[in-house]
């Protein structure tokens, strides 16, 4: 007899936490009212591609593509008297062409956190107030100067058709 009552005890504890706990996973979540605020006052900024020369020796050696996009405070952005989307590209060109942040040729040393916060700090700079939260890499590629204007390798198998020798490439032609 004092087993049954035991157990129905331990059934009893066992039904009571797990709905203690269900009702504690079910509770609406705890919103932090700053950051909803902070959040609510930012706006994606989208960058346009910037292709920026690299040169060295007097000469072009290749150039650096990059799309950037930015959340800025939406109030700090309307004040600027130039458009936020020009006022990026000016800096972009600034910091990678006249300050040469980049070195093209020491490429696995490049530091995307530092790349990030340098451009956010220049531009927060320029505009004199913390006007960009965070900068968003989209895109960053470099192509040589070589490299431009030749044709991209093509992809894919080649087409042997019966009777020709397989060191040969065939040709596709339309029907």
């Amino acid at each position: 007899m004092i087993k049954l009552i035991l157990v129905g005890v331990w059934i009893c504890v066992l039904t009571l936490g797990s709905v203690y706990f269900s009702m504690q996973m079910a509770a609406a979540p705890r919103v932090d009212e700053e950051a909803a605020a902070r959040a609510a006052a930012l706006d994606l900024v989208r960058g346009s591609q910037a292709t920026i020369p690299v040169i060295s020796d007097g000469a072009v050696k290749g150039y650096f593509l990059t799309r950037l996009s930015y959340t800025a405070n939406r109030e700090l952005a309307a004040k600027q008297p130039v458009p936020m989307g020009e006022m990026i590209t000016d800096e972009l060109y600034t910091l990678l062409v006249g300050q040469r942040m980049i070195d093209v040729e020491k490429i696995d040393s490049f530091d995307v956190d530092g790349f990030r916060s340098t451009i956010k700090d220049g531009i927060n700079k320029r505009l004199g107030a913390e006007v960009i939260e965070d900068v968003l890499v989209e895109q960053i590629d470099y192509i040589a100067k070589l490299e431009v204007g030749k044709e991209p390798p093509r992809r894919g198998t080649a087409i042997v058709r019966s009777g020709e020798a397989p060191e040969a490439p065939a040709k596709l032609t339309a029907h």
